[in-house]
């Protein structure tokens, strides 16, 4: 056996030991140690007596414990998700994160089924209700696996296999969203614009809808190429449904449910932590999942046990909570589209008052106020503008992989300050690159 050794304890076993059942018969002796950075001592003797082994140990006390220093100053993170969060919320959080509220524990290790985090989830839904004015007969569901999870759990709830349904794809979500559709009931994409790069949205009247769709599908803002619907479209079937991917602005200004069968949402952007999944859905759409569906991804499942049927992610529904408070200390809704559109108009009139130093691809009515996408004139210098900007603290505005150039996500934590200094650097940029 291979002796063990450490600078706070030395342990020596019996070299003649060589099984064990002449290790029974002839316990070693008591192993004597003494703590030091400089030797070790053991003495060993033959001995009727048990074992005995002594380990010093020394406990180290971390808040004694050098660290490097490192900087507490915030950047601007543009990222397009995860993204930003309210820095008052953060501040919350760090300040719930040892004991909650007198629970004697953190929410990250709470029971999902105790009443202290059953008051946390049934808060962030009245607040959530509240924010979005939701009518009484939808259900909110608090889920996993992000709204690419949806793309399926949709199809698989509202349609049999058969079924007609239409897509309106106006990016790359949109299209995955469709494909996804394609293993489970039959989707008619009834317009793209990918062959236009995916920067406008058409006409509503001009769409050729299926009239025995059972729903109408669009992705509310694209994320990735910045195209958002300012209104929406009403499904041609008169028993059809709207059903919108919202991910990238929800919550983000007012939105009438009543016109929705379904709004889905990952979290991630707007308003919490990645891992959340919110579904707001009419009642009258669950309970006819086709019969292949895997548990987790039937709503008759997760409303009947109110976003409890297995564990879900509670910190990150804890988080989105406090963003929902927070928003709704803001005024609201209406409150807050007055800043995003204020933050937005800043951004994309430097772009357009740049004399083509700047572009931004989007039409300008469906430009998004969350996602901002804009490419330099001298493509050669975007990788400088990047490296440039994160100098200043201004960190993720590199272009989606498949698109290239910048994007600028200004979601609802995203202050005027940081725009501000955005545009600020972007006009410095141009003038010392021009």
């Amino acid at each position: 056996m291979a002796t063990a050794a450490s600078p706070h304890a030395l342990l020596v076993q019996n070299p003649n030991r060589s099984s064990k059942s002449s290790f029974l018969k002839n316990p070693i002796t008591t192993i004597t140690t003494f703590p030091s950075n400089n030797a070790h001592f053991a003495t060993s003797m033959r001995s009727n007596k048990p074992l005995s082994i002594t380990c010093a140990t020394q406990v180290q006390d971390r808040s004694s414990t050098t660290q490097t220093p490192q900087s507490q100053e915030r950047v601007f993170n543009f990222a397009a998700g995860p993204a930003i969060l309210p820095e008052n919320v953060l501040k919350k959080a760090e300040s719930e994160l040892y004991i909650w509220r007198g629970s004697g524990m953190s929410v990250m290790e709470m029971s999902h089924r105790g009443k202290d985090f059953l008051s946390i989830i049934e808060k962030a839904e009245a607040d959530l209700r509240k924010l979005l004015n939701i009518p009484s007969d939808y259900t909110v569901l608090f889920l996993q696996g992000g709204a690419t999870t949806q793309f399926a759990a949709i199809p698989l709830n509202l349609c049999n296999p058969e079924d007609p349904v239409d897509y309106l794809v106006t990016g790359s979500w949109g299209d995955k969203a469709v494909k996804e559709a394609q293993k489970f009931c039959k989707p008619n994409v009834i317009w793209s614009g990918k062959s236009e790069k995916y920067t406008k949205i058409p006409s509503f009247d001009a769409l050729e809808q299926n009239p025995d769709a059972k729903y109408l599908h669009i992705c509310a803002n694209e994320t990735i190429h910045g195209v958002e619907f300012k209104n929406y479209p009403i499904p041609k079937n008169k028993d059809g449904i709207l059903v919108a991917d919202m991910s990238s602005n929800f919550c983000s200004k007012p939105v009438d449910v009543s016109k929705f069968g379904i709004i889905y949402a990952g979290a991630q952007k707007n308003v919490g932590p990645s891992g959340v999944t919110i579904v707001i859905i009419k009642n009258d759409l669950i309970g006819n999942a086709q019969p292949i569906t895997p548990e987790m991804l039937d709503y008759k499942i997760h409303a009947d046990n109110k976003s409890l049927y297995n564990t879900p992610p509670c910190y990150g529904i804890y988080m989105c909570g406090l963003v929902f408070e927070d928003l709704l200390d803001q005024g609201g809704l209406e409150e807050v589209q007055k800043k995003n559109m204020k933050k937005a108009e800043i951004l994309y009139n430097t772009i357009d008052a740049s004399n083509g130093f700047y572009r931004c691809p989007v039409e300008k009515s469906v430009r998004s106020l969350m996602n901002v996408p804009f490419t330099l004139e001298k493509s050669d210098l975007e990788a400088e503008f990047i490296k440039e900007a994160a100098k200043e603290k201004m960190v993720q505005l590199k272009g989606h992989r498949s698109v290239g150039g910048m994007r600028a996500s200004i979601y609802n934590a995203m202050p005027l300050a940081g725009v501000e200094k955005l545009v600020a650097f972007m006009k410095d940029f141009q003038a010392r690159h021009a």
